[in-house]
């Protein structure tokens, strides 16, 4: 049964998942829903957090851990989030990490995410690169930049494996990407392609990744 959360749901250091307006028990790893990734509770660079790692068979899309009972429309999503290339990782690997938001029963969802390697790349379309705006499974990036190029990438400074503050501002068809705590979105996404409706929230990683979560608040409207 899923439950409506009207207050905030966080994901703290310690304990790594909370809510904040009702006193319950903390949260972790059983409180996440893996889907072709694995799972542990961990210690990253200082920081108690949720490590996330695709599995090698999975296809582009369908790896991340969806936390469980929440619903999501419109609101706030924040995160402290760090992805690189996993070991073995092919060189395409770029550390895609990020954010999957009115994700749907029947396996639909938006998401916004960051290829960390490619923010202090020599390649200044690599640069231009560094965000991205996708809709699973009709609307991923091969599509976006055929249809639309530009338009739902941009460039924001990344290192790889360096923990970053990431947030999502969604109302209706609209999205905000905010990193590094700045007043002012590096990616606007004025056309989301799904119809807005209540979905879950999970933690999203790309192929070939080693991702890694902490401090997670959820802000419905």
């Amino acid at each position: 049964m899923t439950t409506r959360f009207s207050s905030m749901m966080t994901l703290a250091c310690a304990p790594l998942f909370a809510i904040v307006a009702v006193p319950l028990a903390a949260q972790s790893v059983d409180r996440l829903a893996a889907k072709n990734v694995s799972i542990a509770q961990t210690n990253y660079k200082g920081r108690s957090a949720i490590q996330v790692i695709t599995k090698p068979e999975a296809e582009n899309g369908t790896s991340y851990a969806l936390v469980k009972d929440v619903s999501f429309r419109d609101g706030g999503i924040e995160v402290d989030l760090a992805g690189q290339p996993a070991a073995g990782a092919s060189a395409g690997a770029r550390g895609f990490i990020g954010i999957a938001f009115r994700v749907q029963g029947d396996g639909r969802y938006e998401y916004i995410y960051l290829r960390p390697t490619n923010g202090r790349a020599d390649d200044q379309v690599r640069r231009n690169h560094s965000t991205q705006y996708g809709s699973y499974p009709d609307f991923d990036f091969a599509r976006s930049r055929q249809e639309a190029p530009e338009k739902y990438e941009s460039y924001v400074d990344l290192e790889p494996g360096v923990w970053t503050k990431y947030k999502i501002e969604v109302e209706g068809r609209k999205a905000r990407l905010y990193v590094h705590g700045a007043e002012q979105p590096c990616l606007i996404v004025n056309d989301l392609k799904l119809d807005p409706r209540e979905g879950g929230v999970a933690l999203w990683v790309g192929p070939g990744t080693e991702g890694y979560f902490s401090n997670l608040k959820i802000t419905p409207k």
